[in-house]
């Protein structure tokens, strides 16, 4: 619930919805990727993949070649049977986002998703993210402005309130706090 104001998506209050529409929303509109992975440590990668696919009722045939094939695209398969609590951070990470991947939200929200990944791995992650998420609606919260600078628009937030807007060229000219933190990185 929001505390002021009102959030539209294609044209519709999501804020006026009543608590039943606003849960079949979210449900079948919207993908997330938190930095805690969010996994059931009682299912195996393999399940925790599958499970947005199951509560959309797709047939288990259906489900076994997805999560096999995005297992595969993002080099997981041979963790497929692994609990959690057996994976690295980054085994986790993928694993969330090949869930997120397989549920085709048309909204996307990824928050620190590639947060607990080795450089060279979150490049390929990132690739593959660009490529699976064409004509979404992404929303990234990152502090890594690797996968942030080829979004079509960046926000710069600071103390809560956004401070520069643009693509990465545009905020790089305004020479600002995006700059700052580029040339941190750079």
């Amino acid at each position: 619930k929001v505390t002021a104001g009102h959030i539209y998506v294609a044209g519709q209050d999501i804020t006026a919805l009543k608590s039943k529409e606003l849960n079949k929303f979210r449900r079948e509109e919207l993908g997330f990727i938190f930095q805690d992975f969010n996994l059931l440590d009682t299912l195996t990668a393999y399940e925790n993949i599958a499970l947005a696919l199951s509560i959309q009722n797709e047939k288990y045939k259906e489900i076994n070649l997805k999560v096999k094939k995005v297992a595969y695209d993002l080099g997981i398969e041979d963790i497929l049977n692994k609990y959690p609590y057996e994976m690295s951070g980054g085994q986790k990470q993928r694993i969330a986002i090949a869930r997120i991947l397989l549920k085709n939200a048309p909204i996307v929200i990824l928050d620190e998703a590639t947060a607990a990944l080795d450089n060279n791995t979150e490049e390929y992650i990132i690739d593959k993210f660009y490529e699976a998420l064409q004509g979404k609606t992404v929303v990234i919260i990152s502090h890594r402005l690797s996968i942030i600078k080829n979004c079509v628009n960046i926000n710069v937030l600071s103390q809560g309130r956004v401070v520069e807007s643009g693509t990465h060229d545009e905020l790089i000219s305004l020479a600002g706090h995006y700059k700052q933190l580029y040339d941190k990185i750079a």
